[in-house]
């Protein structure tokens, strides 16, 4: 018999959780005070604010592969993990989120504290639920973790009333191995491989676009071996990035909004288009009525939910992409196309001449965001982990991030949460400390978890910050740039003195505004055993390129 906090800690250490990050408070007191006695078992990290507390839970099993874990109190606690939540709904990311609640005789009082998370959270996570006894508690922990792991990956809530942690109960924790109307495992329907097969050998013009799916479904090999046996080109997610080396003959690029020319403008002249574990967003479609309308549609994807809500698939193949991919691969012929490639390395060549020439080794005085990035990448390691916020900085740190591994692109995809990077960074960086966690962010998004710089400082985790600061709120700006005749409407920032604040939480800083000095800064951040903070001072008005804009086709993409 033990109390129900102590039931809660125990069961997340039966579920092998090594870290947990959170914030106290009344509502969750009496699970803080039940870690007091395992903080040998399990690490807890107190975070600034319970939205970093999510975000750094996503890095962590974004990074890791497993469940993040954090806590929270109720009331204002538990309301800002929302965005958290909503965004490893969106991103596939696996957690569980524990929060606590006011007894269970004061539910619907409005006592101090209470709100109804469990009704705010639903359209945000992937299971929730709301424990009032004590013998409920290790149950729904159990039901969660699997939950959150297995299928698509996502993030689950468990709202605990504060009698439930404070009565006494039998341990008897029993993982969770299904239950009734969840189906993790949809077997494979071999028709539908041998028809997917049938059009890639007959196609002259195939070409594959890959997301997250490859990573979550581990099937970094099989679309390797896929590729090398087909010989067709294949271009990445934002979130895909890193699931193939991109020193892979076959990669030609990145898709979407501010990805590579050539494999947005060939998607609307392929024959046969195969989407292996992607959900079409807009952001990689554009305009949904001119997107690859003369290609069949060949859909590998695990979540039934995703095949045929955007893009209609001539063929799917529903289940895992490790399984699908592998029977494809045996099933199609070993072919190559050196003339379709070459439209994509012919187009590559007028990128690099009109847009990468002017971000990497620019001719303005100022500095550029790309060649910062490109600074970067001298000196990462194979394994790096680059960790973006929101915004321009995001889209050319993915452009010019030289990605070699899996999971080592760790950014808010779908929802786009600004203030997500730095905690993030922080929760990548503590599942191995060891590792080089780059932490990319714009002077924006920076300053709305900027407090997290508190944890850095507490846990020393030796997280490389590198502040794009150009005093704008960046991709906005660009916006009413080119599309409200330069009304730069509230998105200039008259920004603090960021080197001073990152030394108030004794991290190590310094500012670069000239390029000649940006090698030697960028090295001695590399080198720095523990925490930096680089504020590189950008260009004001550097946009971001090719771009397609709000309602366009992707073969409308533009260089400029």
């Amino acid at each position: 018999m033990m109390r129900g906090a102590d039931i809660v800690v125990r069961s997340l250490i039966a579920e092998q959780a090594e870290l947990i990050f959170g914030y106290p408070g009344g509502a969750i007191m009496p699970v803080y005070d039940a870690l007091y006695d395992y903080h040998e078992q399990i690490k807890h990290v107190l975070t600034r604010h319970e939205q970093g507390a999510i975000h750094a839970a996503q890095g962590y099993a974004r990074v890791s592969g497993k469940v993040g874990v954090c806590l929270a109190t109720s009331g204002p606690g538990a309301t800002n993990l929302i965005t958290g939540l909503a965004d490893a709904l969106i991103d596939s990311t696996p957690l569980v989120c524990i929060t606590g609640q006011v007894a269970a005789h004061l539910l619907g009082t409005d006592a101090f504290q209470e709100t109804d998370v469990v009704g705010m959270s639903m359209p945000g996570t992937k299971w929730n639920i709301q424990v009032q006894k004590v013998e409920d508690i290790a149950p729904a922990i159990a039901k969660g973790f699997y939950i959150a792991r297995s299928g698509r990956p996502g993030p689950v809530l468990i709202d605990i009333t504060k009698n439930a942690q404070v009565d006494f109960g039998a341990f008897n924790y029993v993982p969770c191995l299904g239950f009734r109307s969840y189906k993790t495992h949809i077997p494979i329907e071999k028709t539908a491989i041998q028809e997917a097969a049938e059009l890639i050998n007959s196609a002259e013009r195939p070409y594959v676009v890959f997301g997250q799916g490859v990573v979550l479904g581990k099937a970094e090999a099989e679309l390797k071996f896929f590729l090398d046996k087909s010989g067709i080109p294949a271009a990445c997610t934002l979130l895909g990035s890193g699931a193939l080396p991109q020193e892979h003959p076959n990669y030609v690029g990145k898709l979407g909004m501010h990805g590579n020319y050539a494999p947005n403008l060939l998607t609307n002249q392929c024959d046969v288009l195969i989407a292996v574990g992607m959900r079409f967003d807009d952001r990689v479609t554009g305009d949904l009525k001119r997107y690859a309308k003369q290609a069949k549609v060949i859909h590998l994807e695990l979540d039934p939910a995703e095949v045929n809500k955007n893009v209609r698939a001539h063929v799917a193949v529903i289940g895992d992409c490790r399984e699908s991919l592998s029977m494809l691969t045996e099933a199609i012929e070993n072919k190559s196309y050196p003339e379709w490639m070459g439209k994509f390395r012919d187009l590559e060549e007028m990128e690099r001449s009109s847009v990468v020439q002017h971000d990497i080794t620019p001719t303005k005085v100022g500095l550029t965001m790309g060649e910062v990035v490109h600074q970067i990448n001298q000196y990462k390691a194979d394994d790096a982990v680059l960790v973006t916020d929101v915004g321009q900085h995001q889209m050319i740190a993915w452009r010019y991030f030289n990605y070699k591994k899996p999971r080592t692109q760790i950014t808010s995809g779908g929802l786009g949460t600004m203030g997500f990077a730095l905690p993030a960074a922080l929760g990548a960086q503590m599942f191995d400390y060891s590792r080089q966690v780059i932490c990319i962010a714009g002077d924006g998004g920076i300053q709305m978890t900027i407090q997290e710089l508190g944890t850095i400082m507490q846990t020393k985790a030796p997280v490389k910050i590198v502040l794009l600061n150009n005093n704008y709120l960046g991709m906005v700006r660009q916006w009413q740039q080119l599309f409200f005749d330069k009304r730069y409407s509230f998105t200039e920032l008259d920004n603090p003195d960021f080197v001073k604040l990152a030394e108030a939480y004794g991290i190590k800083s310094q500012k670069v505004s000239e390029r000649g000095d940006l090698q030697e800064a960028v090295e001695d951040m590399m080198i720095h055993d523990g925490p930096f903070f680089l504020e590189v001072v950008v260009e004001k008005e550097d946009n971001v390129f090719p771009m397609i804009a709000t309602g366009c086709s992707v073969e409308e993409v533009r260089l400029s």
